[in-house]
């Protein structure tokens, strides 16, 4: 099977994107074509793609023209941003469009009459889990993903300080939006936490190991689950979110949940620094889940399967 997949939203590297989905498509012994921003991320492409660069947030009509040559001979095409929906060309294959963002069921019914759409229902969120990770430290905490006003920068720049005293460092794993860059450098530049930018997922989920905590925090206009919670919990890390996450959290019981309010992220941090206990356990519990229902090898077959299928191409008839 040939798939083409694309964005022109995402970081080329996105973990979902790249070390999930593609990188199962690859291991299965498909090829893949793989349309998306590299130049203006900076991104080399990973051997044994074939990479068609597209401005971020390209024209429609830049957008159409790299899907046309990204679907050549494809037998799937897979995007990865609503907005490439419009930009499709007329002669192409089957669609498949993979859902992020809250989208309004309406919507979500109309594209499912055209395309097959991917939910968490059809392929499940997921995180690389670490087989043995080292216990909760008490002397960091970690957010892990894209940084933005939004997703509580001003919050967390506000919990770095006040966690000085008291000796815990915050660690920012992440890229940002260009708004808030400016305040994440001056914060860094006067010691109050460590900024790391963009940092692959693999060692990003390594970094975090050994924190006391993986902070989630957003403002109500975030609708999406935030998939890092399955990455602080692959790690063994307990989780401090406010609500977005709160379902994950509680079903597994694996953190607290919290306002976005920088005194009550403050108090659950210092509770877990003194109560060892608590957190190693509230770790492992998360830890345990994880592995039995996150753990991304064990979805990525059916993902596989559902793409050929989808693509008319059988498993059988690739040995021909």
């Amino acid at each position: 099977m040939r798939a083409c997949v694309a964005t022109t939203v995402h970081h080329p590297e996105d973990a979902r994107i790249m070390h999930r989905q593609i990188r199962a498509l690859l291991d299965a012994g498909h090829e893949v074509t793989y349309v998306a921003p590299f130049t203006f991320y900076n991104v080399t492409p990973a051997m044994g793609l074939t990479a068609i660069d597209v401005p971020r947030q390209a024209s429609y009509g830049r957008a159409r023209g790299a899907l046309r040559r990204g679907l050549r001979g494809a037998d799937l095409l897979i995007v990865h941003d609503q907005r490439l929906l419009r930009a499709l060309p007329y002669r192409r294959p089957p669609v498949v469009w993979d859902v992020r963002e809250q989208v309004p069921p309406k919507r979500l019914a109309r594209a499912g009459r055209r395309h097959q759409v991917i939910t968490p229902a059809v392929v499940p969120e997921a995180t690389l889990v670490s087989a043995d990770p080292p216990p909760p430290g008490d002397t960091r905490v970690v957010h892990i993903g894209r940084l933005s006003a939004e997703r509580g920068v001003t919050e967390l720049i506000g919990l770095a300080e006040r966690l000085v005293p008291h000796g815990i460092r915050l660690d920012l794993i992440g890229a940002a939006a260009g708004d808030v860059r400016p305040l994440l450098r001056d914060a860094q530049r006067v010691g109050l936490l460590d900024w790391f930018g963009y940092v692959p997922n693999r060692h990003a989920l390594r970094m975090a190991e050994g924190a006391l905590a993986g902070l989630s925090l957003a403002d109500d206009t975030v609708r999406e689950l935030p998939t890092k919670i399955m990455d602080y919990m692959g790690r063994g890390l307990p989780v401090i979110t406010t609500p977005q996450g709160a379902s994950l959290v509680e079903e597994a019981g694996c953190g607290l949940v919290v306002p976005l309010d920088v005194d009550a992220v403050l108090n659950a941090v210092l509770d877990l620094k003194e109560n060892p206990a608590r957190r190693a356990r509230l770790g492992a519990l998360g830890h345990a889940q994880a592995r039995l229902r996150h753990h991304w090898p064990d979805h990525a077959a059916a993902f596989v399967r559902r793409a050929e299928s989808w693509a008319g191409v059988t498993t059988h008839a690739l040995a021909v």
